[in-house]
């Protein structure tokens, strides 16, 4: 798919060699989600991960913040996504906002959260439910629905209480707190932390570090560490033997041995 001849809604995209960059486009609304935001972000992951150009996603904010997670103007007003009655807004739900961590559960590709800002309720549950987080030193992440009468509907307790274990989830959820980038980094929030004229720059460079390994073993890792954690050991060695069989006869495996012995940097073809 080129993805630069086509134009989503509260979203912009670029690809930058084998890297896909997504940024969240309604700074005038702290990025808060929207249906048409939520439904370009799902359709563009999707696309993204069967595309063999794009080894590596980026997901980030336009302006100072990340993500503020639902537009509570929408809520108090009963509109867009937050419009309809008690089953309506769980058909919404259904169809809508919990497409993304359906959608990103399942793809192969590695997806980043650069969190340029703040990333609360909704928004920090999709940084948690990206592989790796590089934040800023100006990054605040919060857990809020509860302090709007809420619960986090969209999947945040799942992918959060495996990120940074269920006393600390517990604590976000019922205390809705906010929690500086350098209290996430301990808790395990997030990977990594750097002054925001490095944000983008770091980024990048984890991007590169990614985007040149063999894309077989890259994308069967991220799977295998995925099944892992929520398998059992027979289970798990069962798939590991033939994820092995798999890339130990593939042309990355060779082409990467031959770049270990000759000490040769080697680059790797599209899938």
């Amino acid at each position: 798919m080129n993805f630069s001849l086509k134009n989503f809604e509260d979203l912009l995209v670029e690809q930058k060699g084998n890297s896909l960059w997504i940024t969240l486009n309604r700074p005038d609304s702290s990025n808060a989600y929207s249906s048409a935001m939520v439904s370009a972000l799902v359709e563009v992951v999707r696309q993204a991960d069967i595309d063999p150009a794009i080894r590596a996603i980026v997901i980030t904010g336009a302006g100072k913040n990340f993500c503020a997670g639902g537009d509570i103007k929408a809520m108090r007003g009963k509109t867009g996504m937050f419009a309809g009655e008690s089953n309506e807004l769980r058909e919404t739900y259904q169809s809508g906002i919990q497409q993304i961590p359906l959608t990103i559960s399942q793809i192969r590709t590695p997806l980043i959260a650069m969190v340029n800002g703040a990333a609360v309720g909704a928004g920090c549950d999709l940084a948690a439910m990206c592989d790796l987080r590089i934040a800023s030193t100006q990054a605040v992440f919060a857990e809020t629905f509860a302090k709007v009468g809420l619960v986090p509907g969209d999947g945040g307790a799942f992918f959060l209480s495996r990120l940074v274990g269920h006393g600390k989830a517990m604590e976000m959820f019922l205390t809705c707190r906010n929690y500086s980038a350098e209290e996430s980094l301990k808790m395990g929030l997030v990977n990594e932390v750097v002054l925001p004229e490095q944000l983008k720059i770091r980024t990048m460079e984890v991007v590169e570090e990614i985007v040149n390994l063999p894309p077989i073993a890259v994308q069967m890792t991220k799977k295998a560490i995925i099944h892992a954690y929520q398998s059992d050991l027979i289970s798990h060695l069962e798939l590991m033997a033939a994820y092995q069989g798999i890339t130990q006869r593939s042309s990355d495996h060779f082409k990467a041995l031959d770049g270990m012995i000759e000490k040769k940097k080697q680059t790797f073809d599209h899938l």
